[in-house]
């Protein structure tokens, strides 16, 4: 399975933490949340945890997932 990629975070002086997706903003985390997002970061897959956390990490997927055998007619 290949790893989310495009993924850039920038850490601001108010604490809080944007993740962007290929350039564009795909979440804002303040306080605690951006606290914890910081060690998920650190302490794993950058790229997959910043995927996750923006929800991201389904893309390409609800296609397939629409059409399997159990949904047929």
């Amino acid at each position: 399975m290949p790893g989310a990629n495009g993924f850039t975070c920038e850490e601001r002086g108010d604490g809080a933490v944007l993740v962007h997706h290929h350039g564009r903003r795909a979440a804002a985390l303040r306080s605690g949340r951006a606290a914890r997002f910081l060690y998920e970061v650190t302490s794993g897959d950058a790229q997959l945890v910043r995927a996750r956390w923006t929800g991201s990490h389904r893309r390409g997927t609800e296609r397939t997932a629409r059409d399997p055998p159990r949904n047929a007619r």
